[in-house]
Formats: structure tokens, C-alpha cells, sequence
């Protein structure tokens, strides 16, 4: 028995050490990421299939297209090496690169890139995107590499839309796309491959050798799902993660600690606006003219103090990131004053309570945001404070969905840092696919179509300055303000553009992510 207890007296210890480190893994002290991987916060994702959803960083990722941007935003050869535009038949001709192949092995061809555009162009398959591809008329291989584009209209901007990530036909054809297991276990031709999904956990990327640009230098990626915002920033200090996009609060918090973290304050192309429901508001379907009036009562240097804590610019044009904007155009600067005096001279005036009235109708309307979007229910509260200090019976409401039919107005964002057809023609032109506000307006019709129809920059930069001033004439929005992106990044991460201007949502920083290195 002496014996055994000595033995017993000399593995104790090792024994209660393995124990603690057990349960402290128990309490969340996680296994730090190792030297060849990357461990970045994401939100949770149900499916990936960039077919038919517009938003998501990991497409980038895992798909390819068939062009792709450059640091500056400018579209370059991607999976096609090259292309060209016949005039006469509206048709874009784009021929592949030699040796294509998906994840699996399988050879990506002409027949894949038909097959990708055909399911988004497919009504049952409800894509976010189809408003892009909507002018397609006719979709031809001549061979196996070579892909023709036949529009009903021309659009100069139409290489921009080919960076959609490339489907592979021989999984998904004859399949319900929406519900097939392809959207848990996606296949493309981009620089990682999915290996593993752990459902609300994590999603595991491995590189991929046969990327058609060259092997990425990090050889795994795992996108860890991290909802909140305040989380990111506990596990960033903690070096459970090594990048994670954060809200301005705690991007600015991150700033003051002593951690292994940089904060890069990115610039985007991404904008909130009060956009009106002209086809579904009773107010504003009757009185399209308020959305002008009410412009000038938005203190937006106020919400971009307090909102987004001085991270962002004031916005009056939905390209005013965009080479072709025109600064020149009516920016619906704060006065309220002229606010009121537009209202009075459109037959406004208070009633009894306080509030403006016209022919019976109040000036009461609700301003919805997401609420799982903190900064947007904070930009509808302030607009509506602001507003119901002037007279106008605003309220601010969160909703989990957006009611296009049914709302007045909610905090909208769009945004795109890249050819300016994108975002403006298929959001403003009269009953375009994300018009969804019903704004029409004939004049915004006739630029935008021009615009898309010449590759002459100088007159596209004329067309977009008649578009831009023939919508303050109407306007859809009440610009407030263009948002940056913050990202918490481990200083052993290299080779992250602090420089790229990003898209909506902040989406595009893995622009050039098979050249980040590790360096631990």
C-alpha cells in the first residue's frame, strides 16, 4: 500500500494540471490558433451559394468569377483570360483560362458559366442578384473555353456583374437549388475549399492547390461564428480570433487597449438613407414631394457624431464614391427652416397637437429599421427625434423583416465601390428588380439607360451628373450617411489592403487573400 501510495503522491500532480487545463478549456479558454491558421469572427450563415445571395465574405473565398477587382476596384481578368464586345450584336465574348478545375477535381468549363447564369436568371430560384443579369437574351459555348453574352440592351458595365462566382453544373443540374446540400457543402474554383461545416460553430476553409491564380500562403482559414460585436472584441484581445469586423464603439475600444490587434478604419462605398415607400405608404404615395422637403430637416453631421462616432462622411449621392459623381448637385444640407417653409408653401400647417396636417392627414409616419443592426435603429431614432421636433410625428420602429409593402420608410443601405451601373440602375430605374420603394422618376430612367450604353467616359460622366441631378428634382432617399468598416486584425496577419474601398456591409477586404501571410 506504501508503494502505491507514493506512485500515487507522484502523478497527483501531472493529474490535477491536465484536469485544470481541461476545465479551463471547459470555461472558454479556447486552443489559440496555431501557425497555419487564420481564425476570422463571422456571422452565422445558413447556406453559401452565390448564385443566390448577395451578401457574404466567404464567397469570395470559396468561388471565383470569371473576372475579378484589383486593389483600385477595377475589373481584371479572373477565371477568363481575356474579353471582348461586339457593338452590332450586343454580345460579350469571354474566353477562359486553360486547365480550370473545381475543388473536386472536375474540369470548369463554358458549359459551367451558362449553367451559373441560367440559375440565376431561373424565377424559382428567387436569387437577390437576378436584377444584375436581367438584360441577358442569349447564352452560347461555342467551346469549351469560350462563353458568348448576348444582351437585350447594352451595358458597358456587364464585366463587373461576370465576378459572380462560377457554379459546377455536373453537382447541381437537375437539383433544386434553393434546397439542395450543395448550399452546406459548396464546390467552387476559389482559393479555399470548404473541409468542414459545425453548424452555428465554425466553418472550416482549406487552401486550394489548383487555384488558378497560385496557392494561397495561409493553408487554413476557419470562419468562426461570432454574432456580437462585443464578443469579436473579447475574443480578439484574447487571441481567439485573429480578425473580426467591429461596430465603431468597440472598433474605438480595441484602439485604447494594449492587445496584439490593429484597428484598420476602412473606407466604403457603403450609405444609409431614409428610403420613402413610394407604392405601399399612403403618406408618401399621395405626397411623393415630402421626401425632398423632409431631407432638409435630417441633422446628419449630428448622427454621424453620435451614430458612428465620427467614423464616416456625410452623404448626399449614392455614387458619391464613384469617379462619375457630380459633388455639384443639391445636398439637402440641415435647415429646418426651409424645411418648414417648403411645408407651409405645400399646404402644410400644424393642428392643435402640434403636429403638420394637410386636407386631413397628419404627417405621421414610421421609420422601421432591422434591429439586428444597431447602427441603423440608432440612425432611425435620432431621424425621428429630429423630425418630431419640427412638427412631423415620426416614430422609429425595429422589425426582425422589412415590410416593402406595407412600411412608410425604413434606414436603407446600398453601396457599391465599382462600375457606378452597379446599384444605381437596378435600384432607381422605374420597376427595376430593387426598386423596391417604387420610386420612378422618367428622367433618372433615360440617364441611367444612356450610361450603361456607352464605353465613352466622358459622356457616361454626363449622364450620371443628368441622373444625379434629375433625382434631387425627386428625390428617393434622404441621403445620411457613408459608413466606414472596422476591422480588428492580429498584427501576425500580413498583407491585408488597409487602402481598398470596401462594398456594402464591408464586404471585399479578402480581396487578395491568397496573399496574406502568418507570421506568428
Amino acid at each position: 500500500m506504501k508503494n502505491i501510495s507514493k506512485k500515487w503522491k507522484r502523478i497527483l500532480p501531472a493529474m490535477l494540471l491536465v484536469l485544470a487545463l481541461a476545465l479551463l478549456a471547459g470555461c472558454g479558454g479556447e486552443a489559440k490558433p496555431d501557425g497555419d491558421t487564420m481564425v476570422y469572427g463571422s456571422q452565422d450563415y445558413t447556406a453559401i451559394n452565390p448564385a443566390l445571395y448577395e451578401h457574404g465574405e466567404i464567397n469570395l473565398l470559396i468561388f471565383a468569377g470569371l473576372t475579378a477587382h484589383d486593389a483600385d476596384n477595377n475589373v481584371v481578368p479572373g477565371l477568363a483570360e481575356k474579353w471582348s464586345y461586339d457593338k452590332g450584336t450586343k454580345t460579350w465574348t469571354f474566353r477562359l483560362r486553360k486547365d480550370l478545375t473545381f475543388h473536386d477535381g472536375e474540369p470548369l468549363t463554358s458549359a459551367d458559366v451558362k449553367f451559373t447564369l441560367e440559375s440565376i436568371l431561373d424565377e424559382k430560384n428567387g436569387s437577390e442578384i437576378v436584377s444584375n443579369y436581367a438584360d441577358i437574351k442569349k447564352i452560347s459555348c461555342p467551346d469549351a473555353r469560350t462563353v458568348k453574352i448576348q444582351l437585350k440592351e447594352e451595358n458597358v458595365g456587364f464585366p463587373e456583374y461576370m465576378t459572380i462566382g462560377i457554379l459546377p453544373k455536373h453537382l447541381l443540374e437537375g437539383k433544386e437549388l434553393t434546397t439542395d446540400e450543395f448550399n452546406q457543402k459548396p464546390v467552387g474554383a476559389g482559393p479555399y475549399k470548404l473541409t468542414e461545416w459545425d453548424e452555428g460553430q465554425s466553418i472550416t476553409l482549406e487552401r486550394f492547390d489548383g487555384y488558378y491564380a497560385g496557392k494561397a500562403n495561409i493553408p487554413k482559414i476557419i470562419f468562426k461564428i461570432v454574432p456580437d460585436s462585443a464578443t469579436r472584441l473579447l475574443q480578439l484581445e484574447s487571441g481567439d480570433l485573429d480578425m473580426a469586423q467591429l461596430t465603431p464603439k468597440d472598433g474605438k475600444a480595441l484602439m485604447k487597449k494594449d492587445s496584439d490587434c490593429s484597428v484598420y478604419e476602412m473606407d466604403t462605398a457603403d450609405y444609409r438613407a431614409i428610403a420613402y415607400n413610394f407604392a405601399g405608404s399612403k403618406l408618401f404615395k399621395k405626397y411623393p414631394e415630402l421626401a425632398n422637403i423632409l431631407s432638409y430637416g435630417i441633422d446628419r453631421q449630428a448622427i454621424l457624431k453620435s451614430v458612428l462616432l465620427g467614423e464616416g462622411e456625410i452623404a448626399y449621392s449614392p455614387i458619391q464614391k464613384n469617379p462619375f459623381n457630380d459633388s455639384s448637385i443639391e445636398k439637402f444640407n440641415y435647415d429646418p427652416a426651409k424645411m418648414k417653409s417648403l411645408l407651409e408653401q405645400d399646404g402644410w400647417k400644424k393642428n392643435k397637437d402640434g403636429w403638420y396636417e394637410k386636407d386631413g392627414t397628419e404627417l405621421k409616419f414610421t421609420i422601421a429599421a432591422m434591429s439586428d443592426d444597431q447602427v441603423r435603429v440608432d440612425m432611425a431614432n435620432m431621424c425621428a427625434e429630429q423630425l418630431k421636433k419640427e412638427g412631423i410625428n415620426a416614430t422609429a420602429e425595429n422589425r426582425k423583416e422589412l415590410d416593402w409593402a406595407g412600411q412608410d420608410a425604413c434606414i436603407i443601405g446600398w453601396g457599391s465601390p465599382f462600375d457606378a451601373d452597379d446599384h444605381t440602375y437596378k435600384v432607381f430605374t422605374t420597376g427595376a428588380g430593387d426598386n423596391y420603394t417604387g420610386y420612378s422618376n422618367v428622367d433618372v430612367d433615360r440617364a441611367l439607360e444612356a450610361a450603361r450604353s456607352t464605353d465613352n467616359n466622358s459622356l457616361r460622366k454626363q449622364y450620371y451628373s443628368t441622373f444625379l441631378h434629375s433625382m434631387t428634382e425627386q428625390m428617393p432617399y434622404t441621403y445620411i450617411a457613408y459608413i466606414k468598416a472596422n476591422y480588428g486584425v492580429n498584427k501576425a496577419v500580413k498583407g491585408v489592403d488597409k487602402n481598398v474601398v470596401l462594398g456594402h456591409h464591408g464586404v471585399g477586404i479578402f480581396w487578395n487573400v491568397a496573399d496574406w501571410k502568418l507570421e506568428r
